[in-house]
């Protein structure tokens, strides 16, 4: 790769490591919806112009539909689980939780109907990634909130599903209007919920935190991201899917002082080996000007 793709792809392992610590920060005093909207409301404001500059919102036209289905799939309710999720659980563990979506991905790939054979190969992939998310609760078994820990697992089935409708019914579509008209649905659907409950006391270190989520890890992030795809393809691209869980476990122990727990020294590596035996596939070519897909699917920023 170019300086230009490793610093692309370098910069993507880290920012789509951070959000789980910023969110972890961000519920201190703003309530999910409130940060959601927030999150999604600044991201809208600064992707939507550029969609709209650069001429893709009405290729839009005829398919809000399935923008909404995504929208709510991928975006709206995975992102208010998760913030959810992090009122009871460290940054850490809901990141490691997260990246079993590659393993979810291949399981739910066959029941939408596509027919790739599972190898042996694959089929060791899978069981190696489900003991892994069963070290990572299991070995901590009582020390976790287990309904916040489901709340994760829905999170990563729903990141799992996402790019499966993007496949099947918005492939054809810009991403940068895809992505845009996405924040900006989720940002209306909370708007209700989160300018009629405002926050009785936000610090400083919360407002930064949720900024940076918004501008960084939103908006900045799919730049990039949609960068990295062009400039290496979404196959490689997806590699940094089993970097960011490493990023989140560094920074919640060093920045946050959360544990390294049994479960994740034992369940962490367990999961990425099993994701990368897994979605051993054949490439599949995609449009660059299109939404990229692949198998692995593409995660959403934490």
């Amino acid at each position: 790769m170019s300086r230009r793709s490793w610093a692309l792809f370098v910069a993507m392992c880290v920012i789509w490591g951070l959000p789980y610590l910023l969110i972890r920060v961000a519920v201190r005093d703003l309530s999910p919806a409130n940060v959601v909207f927030a999150r999604t409301a600044i991201g809208a404001l600064l992707l939507v112009p550029i969609a709209a500059w650069r001429g893709t919102i009405p290729a839009l036209r005829g398919h809000w539909r399935w923008v909404l289905i995504y929208t709510l799939v991928e975006l709206a309710i995975p992102w208010y689980l998760l913030t959810s999720a992090e009122q009871h659980l460290t940054s850490s563990l809901a990141g490691l939780l997260v990246a079993a979506v590659p393993l979810i991905g291949v399981v739910l790939s066959r029941l939408f109907g596509n027919h790739e054979p599972v190898d042996a190969r694959r089929m060791t992939g899978l069981l190696v990634g489900i003991a892994g998310v069963a070290a990572l609760v299991g070995l901590d078994l009582g020390q976790v909130n287990m309904v916040a820990v489901v709340m994760v697992l829905l999170v990563a089935v729903a990141y799992a599903t996402g790019p499966l409708i993007l496949d099947r019914h918005l492939s054809d579509l810009p991403s940068m209007a895809v992505v845009a008209a996405s924040l900006a649905i989720t940002a209306v659907i909370y708007a209700p919920v989160a300018l009629t409950s405002p926050p009785s006391h936000v610090s400083g270190e919360v407002i930064a935190s949720v900024i940076t989520l918004a501008v960084i890890c939103t908006a900045l992030a799919f730049l990039l991201f949609f960068a990295l795809i062009a400039a290496i393809g979404p196959t490689r691209a997806t590699v940094i899917t089993y970097v960011n869980p490493a990023v989140a476990i560094a920074l919640g122990v060093t920045i946050l002082g959360e544990p390294l727990t049994s479960g994740m020294l034992v369940g962490f590596p367990l999961v990425i080996v099993g994701s990368v035996l897994a979605t051993s596939h054949r490439v599949r070519p995609t449009r660059e000007a299109s939404v990229q897909v692949s198998d692995p699917p593409l995660v959403t920023p934490g």
